[in-house]
């Protein structure tokens, strides 16, 4: 099992800093509808099982621990806004297989493949109950994604992806220029690849909505960052700016935050990516986007641009990764990001492009040096799920469900497969990793050409 040693947590105190407050709102959050009514911790309360993080894995692991143990007290707690925080600043795509064709070993790691398609299909498959047996409305689209190409090595990428599908008797069809500038309205596009089985959703409206449908015995807290920690038995003790929470146990699913909390310390490496979205278009300008009413496209190349138009008539494009310097991004920062989102915009509909975005925000992901993840019991009575390593939301969905069976003594065939993964291994120091993910993340971009 992926569990460091960590006998000496026990009793001491640990400070932690809270997240760094995001210098924009992301346009998912801006659109997605009334606010949760706010409830911050004030005062000290004891709880059967603690939840640290209300992402894709934290909002799931909440659920899950509730529902297997009914009778058990259940306390999440976020430092933001759900809905506002790294998993609401995704590009809302729920994905069965993740692609990665540049990777050398990736048409060869079939088993590698079929165990994330496992697990992203179990978190599916969550997500997919939470919407049908309790009403949780987030735009649900199960249409598939596309994969799209502007150049002749975006093609040769698609190529990659599509020996690999073969080899694991995976569906797709393969869309000529015709059809998907049809679909686009653009003539920027040369070929694209149908793969089912993704979901399209609105990532803040589900959380936001998704919190609101949880089990009785869960209490939410949100602006409630926890400031410090002391490990100990029968109970923890997690300070936070207003109150304590005394668990029996605690689930943590802060991302790379995790590592604030005494665990895996100094292997985050928090990257930031960037989008833009667009005002609604009017009747006239809709016509230049395409037939489809909404689509996803995935750029062959990964570091291209990601296009996603949703289904109140907006266009969404993302691309940039940057290193974030201690987790944080600035505003300045995300606006002189916003003219390569304008670039692109540029050449996709250079007809529409002139009226620029309406909200420009940063979403954080962390990695991991080796492409390791945390995941399993980190101390006594604490468990942990972290480092999606990208494409958070079937994964993050399934790690959150798995972590909180794992927690309740359960098994599964999910949790075996993320049992058998490789944990984080320690980054190089700060400055040559910031470096380093400079200097390859400016590289690939500017190979990316014309798929950016």
């Amino acid at each position: 099992m992926n569990m460091p040693a960590s006998s000496s947590n026990r009793g001491r105190h640990i400070a932690i800093s809270p997240p760094h407050a995001e210098g924009t709102p992301s346009g998912w959050y801006v659109t997605s509808g009334p606010e949760l009514p706010l409830n911050v911790l004030k005062g000290d309360l004891d709880c059967d099982c603690l939840v640290i993080g209300a992402g894709w894995m934290g909002l799931h692991a909440a659920r899950r621990y509730a529902e297997v143990r009914p009778e058990s007290s259940v306390v999440l707690v976020d430092a933001g806004r759900i809905g506002n925080n790294a998993s609401g600043r995704c590009m809302g795509f729920a994905i069965d297989l993740a692609h990665n064709p540049r990777k050398h070993d990736f048409v060869e790691d079939v088993q590698g493949n079929l165990d994330e398609l496992h697990a992203n299909l179990e978190g599916n498959a969550y997500l997919r109950s939470a919407v049908e047996e309790h009403g949780v409305e987030c735009d649900w689209d199960p249409q598939g994604k596309y994969h799209s190409a502007a150049t002749d090595h975006g093609v040769a990428d698609l190529v990659s992806f599509s020996n690999a599908l073969d080899r694991m008797g995976q569906k797709y069809r393969w869309v000529e220029k015709d059809e998907i500038q049809s679909i686009t309205g653009s003539r920027h596009y040369i070929r694209a690849l149908h793969h089912p089985g993704t979901i399209l959703i609105q990532p803040a409206k589900y959380l936001k909505n998704a919190t609101l449908a949880l089990p009785k015995n869960v209490t939410v807290y949100e602006n409630t960052a926890v400031k410090g920690v002391q490990y100990g038995s029968p109970r923890h003790l997690f300070e936070t700016t207003n109150g304590t929470i005394r668990p029996k146990k605690v689930i943590i699913c802060t991302a790379g935050y995790l590592t604030k909390f005494g665990f895996y310390a100094n292997t985050a490496i928090p990257v930031y990516t960037f989008a833009s979205m667009t005002r609604p278009l009017t009747a006239d300008e809709l016509t230049q986007v395409g037939t489809h009413n909404a689509y996803g496209l995935i750029p062959a190349d990964s570091f291209g641009t990601t296009v996603r138009r949703t289904v109140d008539n907006r266009l969404f494009l993302r691309n940039v990764y940057s290193y974030a310097n201690d987790f944080l991004i600035t505003r300045d920062q995300v606006m002189a990001t916003r003219k390569h989102q304008q670039t692109a915009f540029n050449r996709r509909w250079p007809g529409l492009s002139k009226m620029g975005f309406e909200v420009s925000w940063g979403g954080l992901l962390t990695l991991a040096q080796n492409g390791g993840m945390v995941f399993g019991q980190l101390a006594d009575n604490v468990y942990g799920a972290a480092f999606c390593n990208g494409t958070g939301v079937s994964r993050g969905t399934a790690f959150g469900k798995a972590i909180a069976e794992l927690a309740a003594g359960q098994s599964s065939p999910v949790i075996e497969i993320l049992k058998r993964k490789v944990p984080p291994s320690r980054a190089y120091p700060k400055l040559i990793t910031s470096l380093g993910v400079r200097f390859v993340t400016g590289r690939r971009f500017k190979q990316a050409g014309n798929e950016v």
